[in-house]
């Protein structure tokens, strides 16, 4: 069978911001959607894993972006699996535009999870295989992101519809937050070519999220996730962080 997978996206209202760009959501989304879909054709998809008492998640991303597509426009992404790390099962994705042309690549750490303790599970005591390879043109996978001291601070709560079937907030929806950080006529000058996120705890339903951030020469926007350990509400716990280059 061959290892790498393809599927087909139109970009839609749903995908773009006002101008008419995809969101980064949007990309995260994509290689999300062809993530699954070949998981499914791998026998390793949701509803399969759910009999062993596992999800899948993902711990980090990273996107770089040639440029951001457009509304109608139709996209040909390609996904296969890397070599599964002692911890992870890295995965990469190229999408294409009509002309054949990149748009974007991504790789993506996988982890298992078990269901009912929300913790992790190691490739090599699960009975989860996937045979990874290597084509030579896959990002390096993101390191972690060094907390700083930041200048700005806002607060979020996590909402029903951000919620996917794990019952906690998807990967995806982090995005839509950090995006909202900075105004439209940033965003209009300033299209988005590469960020990196990293999801440290997961997020569920009426959790209130203190985003701390601040804009750096580059321009570069840091943003780091934090809510109240449920175990000491004297101490701040991080939920994710996140760099992105303009």
């Amino acid at each position: 069978m061959d290892t790498c997978f393809r599927k087909e996206f139109t970009l839609t209202a749903a995908h773009t911001d006002c101008f008419g760009r995809a969101k980064p959501s949007a990309l995260l989304f994509f290689a999300q959607e062809a993530a699954g879909a070949h998981c499914t054709q791998l026998s390793v998809d949701y509803d399969t894993l759910k009999k062993q008492n596992l999800f899948w998640a993902v711990i980090r991303s990273r996107v770089q972006i040639t440029r951001l597509p457009n509304l109608g426009e139709k996209l040909v992404l390609e996904t296969w699996p890397m070599p599964t790390t002692r911890s992870s099962f890295p995965r990469s994705t190229v999408a294409y535009d009509e002309k054949g042309q990149e748009v974007f690549r991504c790789i993506s750490l996988w982890v298992l999870m078990d269901a009912t303790r929300r913790t992790m599970v190691l490739p090599g005591k699960s009975e989860i295989a996937l045979s990874g390879v290597l084509r030579g043109n896959e990002l390096v996978a993101p390191g972690s992101i060094v907390p700083k001291a930041m200048d700005n601070a806002c607060q979020r709560q996590v909402g029903y519809t951000e919620l996917d079937r794990n019952l906690h907030m998807n990967n995806t929806r982090y995005l839509d937050w950090v995006d909202d950080l900075l105004p439209a006529d940033f965003h209009n000058i300033h299209p988005l070519r590469d960020f990196t996120i990293c999801y440290l705890n997961e997020a569920t339903e009426g959790q209130k999220i203190t985003l701390n951030w601040q804009l750096f020469d580059g321009p570069c926007l840091q943003v780091e996730g934090c809510r109240q350990a449920e175990n000491d509400p004297s101490r701040q716990e991080r939920v994710f962080a996140a760099m992105l280059y303009f």
